[in-house]
């Protein structure tokens, strides 16, 4: 099994100044979905229905696929299918020199990163710029993103003027902290690439199969910027995305805002179908992407994870991320719910992911679209690499907690010899073999009594 990810995290929670970072972030935005999610009665009616629709998706994606391209087709769109991220990437570097273009805006887009669209630019000769804010101070730290919905969560305000002052050449002297001059900053920076721009790079929160739209939802309005005035766009989109009918957006665009960043509505919808004369981008191109999906629609537990809508919910209420951050994930999708994604995207390079949770469900609890991620997570357990010596203590755990008096006997023995630890409250290392779980984990000491001699001293 891969240690990849405890590693990483060993090395995060060492980092109080990130651990700071996180929960900050991360606990305001908790509060603030709490807040607007508690106004509405019908709530798990919406997610009821958003879990039906994205089922139905799945049960019939190669069909909605094929609906969509026609609809976008007959729009004016040219639909490509790019099987992974390789062929993906080759179309979009074809089209953009094909528009006489070497540099490209993008709008923020998960899909783009997970096939690495901008490192391909860059190896071709090409460039790929961030607008979205938080994008564009990952990129100017050369750092990857460490949130689905907040790339740059791991950074402070000061620590994000240092980076404009080091990295942007076009920074105001005297550049301080206050996020006003900072958003000012990058709104100035960014205006000469909108004017200039001939190609836009786009990902989309949904593909509509009816009518073969597609819908981009931010909080900046920058992402509009590249969707209307460059002459050639190029949306990368997975074949998850899908919704059968337009009115499906009527669910999604509830559920969405205010499981992501706590708002009621989302403050720049953007919704375009195919190329219309005089308005907007002459040349829409729309790269259909597989990279892993099809695979994991073939696995009844699993498929779940192709639900989701990418709000991060799961990532704000989960204790691990909030502690190591998405960096020790060691992909583009972080938290709970890219610990059940990117092993079946990847299979074989993120086994070790599935346990990077304490299975506390609260992930579940805030999915809008009510994927079981705790189910999935045990699920690819059981299929991951199980060593002979996992398995041999695994046998005799079942063989002691089977037997009721043995069972007291081990707790017993365990109290004892953890005597000289109780103090302290757990235990950081343990001899071979049992050192390959705290590797990663700390061993609490078994209290001085038990709760079963507990009862039985008050039953007296």
């Amino acid at each position: 099994m891969s240690t990849a990810f405890p590693k990483a995290a060993k090395v995060a929670l060492g980092m109080p100044q990130l651990r700071s970072n996180l929960a900050h972030a991360t606990g305001t935005i908790r509060g603030k979905r709490a807040k607007v999610v508690g106004e509405l009665d019908d709530w798990e009616r919406l997610r009821d229905t958003a879990a039906a629709i994205k089922a139905d998706v799945q049960h019939r994606m190669p069909e909605l696929a094929v609906a969509f391209e026609r609809n976008a087709t007959a729009a004016g769109a040219t639909v490509h299918w790019a099987r992974d991220g390789a062929e993906a990437n080759r179309i979009a570097a074809r089209i953009t020199r094909d528009a006489g273009a070497e540099e490209v805006v993008k709008v923020k887009s998960m899909a783009t990163q997970e096939i690495e669209l901008n490192e391909h630019f860059a190896a071709e000769g090409l460039s790929a710029w961030e607008t979205d804010l938080a994008e564009l101070i990952v990129q100017l730290a050369d750092d990857r993103p460490s949130h689905i919905l907040v790339p740059a969560i791991h950074y402070n305000r000061t620590e994000i003027r240092d980076i404009f002052r080091g990295r942007m050449a076009d920074a105001p002297k005297g550049l301080t902290d206050d996020p006003a001059a900072l958003a000012e900053a990058a709104r100035l920076h960014l205006r000469r690439r909108f004017l200039s721009a001939k190609v836009a790079v786009s990902g989309a929160n949904f593909a509509v199969a009816e009518t073969g739209s597609l819908v981009v939802v931010e909080s900046e309005g920058n992402g509009r910027m590249c969707l209307t005035m460059p002459e050639t766009l190029i949306s990368i989109v997975g074949v998850e995305k899908l919704l059968p009918r337009y009115e499906d957006l009527e669910v999604f665009m509830q559920l969405l805002p205010r499981s992501s960043t706590g708002e009621r509505m989302n403050p720049y919808t953007s919704v375009w179908t195919g190329a219309t004369e005089g308005d907007g981008p002459k040349d829409v191109h729309i790269i259909l992407l597989d990279n892993g999906r099809t695979e994991v629609l073939a696995d009844e537990v699993g498929r779940q994870a192709l639900s989701c809508i990418r709000c991060s919910a799961c990532l704000n209420v989960c204790p691990v991320y909030e502690r190591t951050g998405g960096h020790a994930y060691g992909h583009v999708y972080p938290g709970p719910i890219g610990a059940i994604l990117a092993p079946q995207l990847e299979p074989g390079r993120h086994d070790d992911l599935p346990y990077a949770s304490s299975l506390c469900g609260a992930c579940y609890e805030v999915c809008p679209v009510k994927i079981d991620i705790p189910e999935v997570l045990v699920h690819l357990r059981q299929q991951g690499p199980h060593g002979a010596g996992e398995k041999a203590a695994m046998g005799a755990a079942e063989a002691v907690m089977a037997r009721p008096a043995l069972w007291r006997a081990a707790l017993a023995a365990a109290r004892f010899l953890s005597r000289p630890w109780r103090g302290r409250g757990f235990v950081r290392r343990l001899p071979w073999p049992a050192s390959k779980w705290t590797v990663s984990r700390d061993m609490p000491v078994p209290p001085k009594e038990s709760f079963r001699d507990w009862w039985k001293e008050r039953e007296r």
